[in-house]
């Protein structure tokens, strides 16, 4: 066994960088669709195009921030400093994206929702990716990993429940009845409390295992390695499923209890259930150690699917015990797929060292990737949807809409689990360990 390498205060600041992301990114995606529709003023064929060019967008930039971090070379290391160069900037536009510019034409609305969202997705990726990238530099030893993937995701999925629970009525009091101002205070706080997080990160977490001789590699050798790196695929495809699962589930969330449940209030009741998560990212430390890491999350799949059948039929027969009950139990299994994806990412970067090549940027944009596309897919279905549904904000909604958003918030998430628990099957643990032994 090899030694612990990071004291309690940077394991805990190493966490706390993803909650510090997950204040505005959990925003974006259970909240931004709605406030674009109801509150900015964009009609959800517009939003559906802005979220499809934006993740087009992002799909690029977390290749090219993987490169950038394969490519750094500073005194306090590679992916370190990206905390430090570009959490200003992501605060500022977190707060400008749900700033409503009412002095605007609409199409003069229309570019500022453009330029703000699509500048805000090139920051999140910015600060988001070193946390994934630092993590097997930072120790060698597979247990304190695994540790150090739990504390971060325990914190990012506490935070996720705290922003899901408490964004609508944070939005009531800042705004007292006008939204616009409700979300921007909420914004604005979220934000403040972010950027002093993220910089706590950059003072307290260290890069530790580097090897310069197959250090900063062009991307023609990377390149090369990616597609020997069976592993780093298939958990890339498992990550872009879960995220789409995610994106079309949680923004429907808000559709399905104001238009269907007809009590959008029932959306902080809710979304505290996903408070379960929490149980799923701690017992990975444990199951992990007896059933190895892809055999936990293939558990965690076949528990969430189980919730969602649950959430299925309360969501068709409108039985709110069956839904909340459904919610809790999906997010068990939530907690094991998205607490066991920096770790399972953190071992094919060291298997892309067994074959010489250390480009833990350029792995580690997997996961920025997959939550791009991802989000942008699902925002493309679930507006899409709506606008082919026939949906008009504010009003009274048709057979068809409610039907769409049943879809959305039931049936399809189904569907997406089942492809992810055949695509995860692929994933070979055991030739991972072998060749980093």
């Amino acid at each position: 066994m090899n030694k612990w390498n990071t004291s309690l205060t940077e394991r805990i600041s190493y966490g706390l960088s993803d909650a510090a992301d997950n204040l505005v990114f959990q925003m974006m995606t259970t909240y931004l669709l709605f406030f674009y529709t109801d509150v900015f003023g964009l009609t959800a064929s517009e939003v559906a195009i802005l979220f499809v060019v934006a993740r087009a967008a992002d799909v690029f930039e977390s290749l090219i921030i993987g490169i950038m971090i394969d490519n750094t070379h500073s005194r306090w290391g590679k992916s370190r400093p990206f905390f430090l160069w570009y959490s200003f900037p992501y605060v500022i536009f977190a707060i400008l994206t749900f700033v409503t510019p009412n002095f605007l034409p609409h199409s003069g609305k229309l570019i500022w929702a453009y330029v703000t969202y699509l500048g805000l997705g090139f920051f999140y990726t910015a600060v988001n990716l070193p946390i994934t990238s630092i993590l097997p530099t930072m120790t060698d030893n597979e247990q304190e990993t695994t540790l150090l993937g739990v504390i971060r995701q325990f914190s990012g999925s506490s935070v996720q429940i705290i922003v899901a629970v408490f964004t609508i009525p944070l939005v009531s009091i800042f705004g007292k009845g006008d939204q616009q101002k409700g979300f921007l205070g909420t914004i604005i706080l979220f934000s403040v409390i972010s950027l002093a997080l993220i910089l706590n990160t950059f003072f307290h977490v260290r890069e530790r295992y580097t090897d310069d001789s197959i250090n900063h590699q062009p991307i023609s050798k990377v390149w090369g390695m990616l597609k020997q790196n069976r592993p780093w695929i298939v958990i890339s495809i498992v990550i872009f499923l879960y995220w789409l699962t995610t994106s079309i589930k949680n923004q429907t969330t808000i559709y399905y209890f104001k238009y269907v449940l007809h009590d959008e209030n029932l959306v902080s009741i809710a979304n505290s259930f996903t408070l379960t998560a929490l149980i799923g990212v701690v017992a990975i430390y444990f199951v992990s150690v007896k059933l190895g890491k892809k055999k936990t999350m293939l558990l965690g799949i076949i528990i969430a699917f189980t919730g969602q059948i649950i959430i299925t039929f309360g969501a068709y027969s409108k039985n709110l015990a069956l839904i909340f009950s459904g919610i809790f139990v999906n997010g068990i299994g939530g907690g094991f797929i998205i607490g066991l994806v920096s770790i399972m990412i953190a071992d094919t970067i060291r298997y892309g060292t067994s074959m010489g090549i250390q480009a833990e940027g350029v792995l580690a944009s997997t996961d920025d990737f997959g939550v791009n596309l991802g989000l942008g897919l699902g925002g493309l279905i679930t507006a899409e949807s709506l606008q082919i549904s026939g949906y008009v904000s504010n009003k009274t909604q048709s057979a068809s809409t409610i039907s769409a958003i049943n879809l959305n918030y039931a049936l399809i998430p189904l569907g997406l689990y089942i492809i992810m628990f055949l695509i995860l099957l692929g994933y070979n643990e055991e030739k991972i360990q072998h060749a980093i032994k």
